[in-house]
């Protein structure tokens, strides 16, 4: 395999790889359970060695170029912030992780940082990066759903500001940890169904009266004890709440615009269905394409570099 870089994207629980051509096409893709939040700082090379080692050779020296959370202060090596407003990525700003074995060069790409409202990411700037590298010239919106939903504001290639909301992680208390699981999770209950109806009624609701969401919540819980509602509504209807909920909040964002939305499959898609069904005009990228397409554009500049050192 003649590969020219590899791409990384460190998550918290994942690990994500792809060998990579010159202009960012996959040659091959990895990906294991060592996530950074599991690994200690002198633990990051092995996983990444276990991972990739039979794509690299003694004859050169591979370069990496990773996102996420290897670049956080418990991570590989602490990637320090870059404050909006900026581009989203920034070669000057790359960090060089240490490493020992001589046919690697591992660079981490640093998240981003604002200072009021105090917010920060890592991961989602190369995402940005990559609706850019998609969009030259794009301005507006973009929605990168997760377990800390991001909503970026873009223009003229850079990130002018953005919100955090911890929405995939409320769901994820609250159906796990919260009395809600008894409701959410019967023993007979597989875990599969889904009601869309449900869902996109949740979500009107909760963007109709966000202020009545908490004591909906634990009208899920009275509604399987009264009536034996069934454990996939009362998922859907949590989601649709918990995700009306943040489009509330974030009404002053997308009201009136278009927005881009990173992702569509699993919960992106939801976030797709909730906004289509405000009639908001939205389009949907691919996630693994769009992370590539960032890190895609950090290779490129550093090679230009490079070749313009050596002339």
């Amino acid at each position: 395999m003649n590969l020219d870089w590899i791409a990384v994207d460190w998550g918290s629980t994942r690990l994500r790889a792809w060998a990579c051509s010159r202009d960012g096409s996959v040659l091959q893709r990895a990906d294991s359970a060592q996530g950074a939040a599991g690994l200690a700082p002198e633990q990051f090379e092995p996983a990444l060695l276990e991972l990739v080692e039979p794509w690299l050779t003694t004859e050169k020296r591979t370069t990496v170029i990773a996102c996420g959370m290897a670049g956080a202060r418990q991570g590989w090596i602490d990637a320090p912030y870059s404050a909006v407003p900026c581009r989203p990525l920034s070669v000057e700003r790359l960090i060089e992780a240490p490493v020992t074995d001589p046919r690697l060069r591992v660079l981490i790409v640093p998240g981003l940082s604002q200072a009021s409202p105090a917010d920060v990411m890592r991961g989602e700037e190369t995402q940005l990066a990559g609706v850019l590298a998609a969009q030259p010239g794009y301005r507006g919106l973009v929605c990168l759903p997760g377990t800390h939903c991001k909503w970026a504001e873009l223009q003229e290639g850079r990130v002018i500001a953005f919100r955090t909301f911890m929405t995939g992680e409320l769901y994820a208390l609250l159906s796990q940890s919260s009395v809600l699981r008894h409701s959410l999770h019967a023993d007979t209950d597989t875990g599969d169904g889904w009601d869309s109806n449900v869902f996109v009624e949740a979500t009107r609701q909760a963007l109709g009266h966000p202020e009545q969401v908490w004591a909906e919540l634990f009208g899920l819980r009275a509604q399987g004890l009264l009536h034996g509602q069934a454990p996939a509504t009362a998922r859907a209807r949590l989601s649709g709440l918990l995700i009306g909920a943040e489009l509330a909040a974030a009404r002053s964002l997308w009201q009136g615009r278009k927005v881009t939305l990173v992702g569509n499959i699993g919960l992106p898609a939801l976030y797709l269905e909730a906004l289509r069904a405000q009639d908001i005009e939205v389009q949907a990228l691919n996630t693994q394409r769009t992370t590539l397409d960032g890190l895609t554009q950090v290779f490129t500049l550093i090679s230009a570099e490079s070749q313009e050192t050596t002339r």
